[in-house]
């Protein structure tokens, strides 16, 4: 088994970022850095990062996002434009600090819409791109599920096990629930991004992802024909953890396809 992430922190754009890395057992392959959903962490990866390495020798590094995890904890309300920001500004330079130079860029839900602002912006830049559930463009199936994850935080103990995974969980849910319940927000759209998209494209979908539908997948391929794409039975808006060794076949397939 790979070893545990190390741990690290990062000062970038005025926060302390936590991060970890697992060393890669084998030369000559592309770092696999992990993007995290809208209310993930380093730490709610849970074991994915070790069996991510483990699977594909790979170097792995993962960092939570300003508000996120075990990082400086959110100060004011996110914008409509706070995507944008962190895959033209934070993680530029979070990826310049650590070394990494084109990674293969696994990113889950917000992650993934990262990623792919991210690619866009700049087209040499990844060797690869794997979207989990992502998120071109904003559905009425997102909204909804968000509505009812506010009332679940509200009436459940969500608070409590998101505090597992946050120093400062009510600040980091209310950021994510508030923005993309805003009015202003129903027009956030990322598809002229993926234009510019130069690196091999894998998608991978829960058929019962509550979060999205199809026609994020079918906009993706309507501007990347070449993006594949993988759809798994039983499994919702998390693929690495409803349907965990499907995930890593699919990813460790894609990866075998990379130009070397």
């Amino acid at each position: 088994m790979s070893p545990r992430p190390a741990p690290k922190r990062y000062r970038i754009d005025g926060h302390w970022l936590e991060a970890a890395a697992i060393p890669a057992r084998y030369a000559g392959l592309p770092a696999i850095v992990l993007l995290h959903e809208g209310l993930g962490s380093v730490a709610h990866w849970k074991d994915f990062p070790c069996l991510l390495a483990e699977a594909t020798g790979a170097a792995i590094f993962l960092y939570s996002r300003y508000g996120h995890g075990g990082s400086d904890g959110l100060q004011e309300p996110r914008a409509v434009s706070y995507m944008h920001h962190e895959a033209q500004v934070v993680l530029p330079e979070i990826l310049r600090q650590e070394g990494i130079e084109r990674p293969v860029l696994l990113g889950h839900s917000d992650g993934a819409s990262i990623a792919i602002i991210y690619a866009g912006t700049y087209p040499d830049s990844a060797a690869g791109l794997i979207l989990e559930a992502p998120h071109v463009f904003v559905e009425e199936i997102t909204v909804s599920s968000i509505a009812q994850a506010r009332t679940l935080y509200q009436e459940t103990d969500l608070s409590r096990r998101l505090g597992r995974y946050h120093e400062n969980a009510d600040s980091l849910f209310w950021g994510w629930n508030n923005i993309w319940l805003d009015p202003r927000f129903r027009d956030w759209n990322i598809e002229s991004f993926l234009d510019s998209i130069r690196c091999p494209v894998q998608i991978i979908q829960g058929r019962q992802d509550e979060y999205g539908t199809a026609a994020q997948i079918q906009a993706i391929q309507r501007r990347i024909p070449a993006a594949s794409a993988v759809v798994l039975d039983h499994c919702k808006h998390a693929p690495h953890r409803d349907r965990g060794p499907a995930t890593l076949s699919a990813i460790c397939e894609f990866l075998r396809t990379l130009p070397r």
